[in-house]
């Protein structure tokens, strides 16, 4: 039975239930599921206190567990980051572990390629993907699927409709990324990977609670940091819970691409399906992938 390890490194758990019920499914799906023993520690919104985390970190590379998935995201790991054994991370990826999560845990997962190279998997989270009630949504067999399949090792693409106007499209590259607001806290530190880790790759990228305009100007500044113009091609996932105002007078998450469009030259793709969503695909972060468009249809291969 494959071993799967849930761990908070970041916020806290605010509902012990909800834990509980992603731990049932984890199961009932065939995984021989362990909670770290900290996982429901508390320090104000922090699941307990940066040590506490940082040991839990620590403890699961250390056991080394088929997966190590977060519980949920939020925010904490940039502060621990500094402190974080990378070596030991690192041996577990070589051991087979595949570190899973979404979110704030995209710190941890760039972080990971930046210093040692090994690959993670940016996919779902025990709370809000596996624990939530069935009348809140339950759990959606695209997200559950695909993670099943990338964990046992069977995945080996995921699909997609994007936009008109990509047609014929081919690139091959390290796929990389994730959360645009922890991606972009990353740059000008040691903990982004460098160019000879990701320059020609595909970078991903999502967002929850950010306004069109706050996306827009994060990605302006990944343009002018040349971060953009060094991939091969920037792939949308959701830029999902955010609210219209009364200033915005037609201005939408569309005239926002629009307008990146228009400086950068490099194909930018909207429809990926992964963010703060339901279905999400679990994708591969730091490992070659092939990107190819048929007309509409989206292939990512690895």
């Amino acid at each position: 039975m494959t071993s799967l390890l849930l761990l908070s490194p970041a916020g806290v758990v605010a509902e012990a239930a909800a834990l509980r019920r992603a731990e049932a499914r984890l199961r009932g799906l065939g995984f021989d599921v362990v909670r770290d023993r900290d996982a429901l520690a508390r320090r104000q919104r922090f699941a307990g206190s940066d040590e506490v985390r940082l040991a839990a970190l620590h403890r699961t590379a250390s056991a080394a567990p088929s997966i190590a998935m977060a519980t949920r995201g939020g925010y904490g790991l940039t502060r621990l980051l500094d402190g974080i054994d990378w070596r030991a991370l690192a041996a577990s990826v070589a051991q087979g572990t595949r570190w899973v999560g979404h979110s704030d845990w995209t710190a941890l997962q760039l972080a990971l390629l930046a210093h040692t190279g090994a690959p993670s998997w940016a996919g779902p989270m025990a709370l809000d993907d596996f624990g939530r009630t069935d009348v809140a949504g339950g759990v959606d067999e695209v997200t559950r699927d695909t993670f099943v399949e990338a964990m046992d090792g069977s995945l080996e693409a995921v699909g997609f409709r994007t936009e008109a106007g990509h047609d014929g499209l081919d690139a091959s590259g390290v796929l990389w990324g994730g959360n645009l607001s922890v991606l972009q806290a990353l740059v000008g530190t040691r903990h982004l990977p460098p160019p000879h880790r990701v320059k020609g790759g595909i970078l991903f990228l999502e967002d929850v609670n950010e306004h069109p305009y706050r996306v827009e100007r994060t990605l302006l500044h990944l343009h002018a940091a040349g971060v953009l113009e060094s991939q091969r091609a920037v792939l949308l996932g959701a830029f999902s819970g955010w609210r219209p105002s009364p200033l915005d007078r037609g201005y939408t998450l569309r005239t926002a691409v629009a307008q990146l469009r228009s400086v950068c030259r490099v194909p930018m793709l909207t429809g990926l399906p992964f963010g703060h969503v339901h279905p999400k695909v679990t994708l591969p972060v730091g490992m070659r992938v092939r990107l190819l468009v048929d007309g509409r249809d989206v292939l990512i291969g690895w």
